[in-house]
């Protein structure tokens, strides 16, 4: 990206700016995620988007309760299979 481009502007209203749309896609800016603001010492801003990670048990299915199950013998202290 060159600096001398203007991709989008906009307004600030009670201390918020909205991200132009068109960066929003570009960067895949979605809800919940994150900006980290670094002032540069030309007076510049630097802005690192940090994507929303997703839940801890988003692939978890579940257990259906089909197969015994020994919690203190089959997984170590943090829940993690024994190998």
């Amino acid at each position: 990206m060159s600096s001398d481009r203007i991709d989008a502007e906009s307004k600030v209203s009670g201390n918020q700016a909205n991200i132009p749309a068109r960066i929003r896609r570009e960067l895949n800016i979605d809800d919940g995620d994150q900006l980290r603001w670094q002032l540069e010492d030309d007076g510049s801003i630097r802005v690192q988007v940090i994507q929303q990670q997703t839940g801890t048990f988003a692939d978890f299915d579940g257990y259906a309760g089909e197969e015994p199950t020994d919690v203190t013998s089959e997984h170590d202290a943090w829940g993690v299979d024994v190998e």
